[in-house]
C-alpha cells in the first residue's frame, strides 16, 4: 500500500466529486425500453410499455434548471468535477456537453444509456462500451477514461474496459482509496464509489433531508481527513443535477463545497487526476 503523503502538495485527502448526467438517457419506451423510468420521489413504478410524460419532464429539469446551478457553482468555487454522463444524454444535450468541456471538467463514461448493462452477453456489452466511447468523444472531443455503470455490471466488464483502452473503473464500493485490480494478466485503476454520502439519499424512501445529508456528507470529510494524515484516503460525493440542482438542495450543496475548501491539505481533483497520481505513485502489477 502507498503510503501518507501520495497526494499533490501535502494534501492528507483527496476529494472527488462526481456529477452525474442521466437525463434523456434513462428508460423509456419512445427508445424501445418495455417501461419507462420509475418515479423514484414519488415510488412510482409502471411496468407497462407506456411513456411517462411528467417524469420526463423531471428529468428534463436537471438539464434546464439544474445543470446551470451546478455549473455556476462550480465555476464560482473553481473545482473542476468528474461529469458521469450517459452518452446519450449528452448527445440530446449538446449545450451542456460544451459547457461541461469549457468548464475544464472531466467526462467519464456512464454507459451509453443509462440502462443496465448486467443482462448484457459479452458482445452486447462491448457494443455498448464502445458505442459510449464514440458518442463521447464525438460530443466533447476525446474519448473517456472511466467508467461508472448504472450500478450493476458483469463479470466481462473490467476487462472490457482493459481492452478498450480505458484507465480506470469506478464500479467498486470496497475502499476509501484507489487500488490496482488485474484481470487475465491486465491492470486498470479502481477508483472507488461511495453510494452512502449519494444524493440520491434525498430522491428515494426513506429521504433524507439536505440538512440531515449535509451533516452526514460533512462528518464523511471529517473522518477520512483525520484518516488521511497517516494513511491514503480520498472522499467520493456523487450528485445528480435533477436532485442536487433543486432550489431547495443546492446550497447545502455549496455549504458542504465549503466546508471542505476551508480545511488546508486537501486535494479536490477529478477521477482521472486521482486514478493517474496513484498509477505514478504505485508501479502497475504485472500479475
Amino acid at each position: 500500500m502507498a503510503q501518507a503523503g501520495l497526494w499533490p502538495d501535502g494534501a492528507q485527502l483527496a476529494v472527488s466529486l462526481v456529477v452525474n448526467v442521466e437525463e434523456g438517457a434513462e428508460y423509456n419506451p419512445r427508445d424501445g425500453d418495455k417501461h419507462p423510468e420509475p418515479v423514484d420521489e414519488l415510488g412510482i413504478a409502471l411496468r407497462r410499455p407506456v411513456r411517462n410524460l411528467g417524469n420526463e419532464s423531471s428529468y428534463r429539469y436537471g438539464i434546464r434548471a439544474g445543470a446551470p446551478r451546478v455549473l455556476v457553482l462550480l465555476e464560482r468555487c473553481g473545482i473542476r468535477a468528474t461529469f458521469t454522463a450517459a452518452a446519450v444524454a449528452l448527445e440530446r444535450a449538446p449545450d451542456l456537453a460544451r459547457a461541461i468541456v469549457a468548464g475544464g471538467h472531466e467526462v467519464c463514461a456512464h454507459g451509453y444509456r443509462w440502462v443496465h448493462q448486467f443482462p448484457m452477453d459479452e458482445a452486447a456489452e462491448r457494443e455498448f462500451i464502445r458505442k459510449a466511447v464514440t458518442s463521447i468523444r464525438t460530443t466533447t472531443g476525446r474519448r473517456p477514461d472511466g467508467w461508472l455503470s448504472r450500478y450493476l455490471f458483469t463479470e466481462h466488464t473490467r476487462r472490457l474496459l482493459i481492452e478498450e483502452g480505458f484507465t480506470y473503473h469506478m464500479d467498486d464500493y470496497s475502499d476509501d482509496a484507489p487500488f490496482w485490480d488485474v484481470v487475465e494478466g491486465r491492470a486498470i485503476v479502481v477508483v472507488p464509489y461511495a453510494l452512502d454520502s449519494n444524493d440520491m439519499k434525498m430522491w428515494v424512501a426513506p429521504a433524507l433531508t439536505p440538512e440531515q445529508w449535509l451533516a452526514y456528507a460533512i462528518e464523511t470529510f471529517e473522518v477520512l481527513y483525520d484518516e488521511g494524515a497517516s494513511r491514503p484516503r480520498m472522499m467520493s460525493l456523487g450528485v445528480h443535477l435533477r436532485i442536487i440542482g433543486r432550489p431547495g438542495r443546492i446550497r447545502a450543496f455549496e455549504r458542504l463545497i465549503q466546508h471542505v475548501r476551508s480545511r488546508p491539505r486537501v486535494w479536490i481533483a477529478t477521477r482521472k487526476e486521482i486514478a493517474e497520481r496513484w498509477a505514478l505513485a504505485n508501479p502497475r502489477p504485472q500479475s
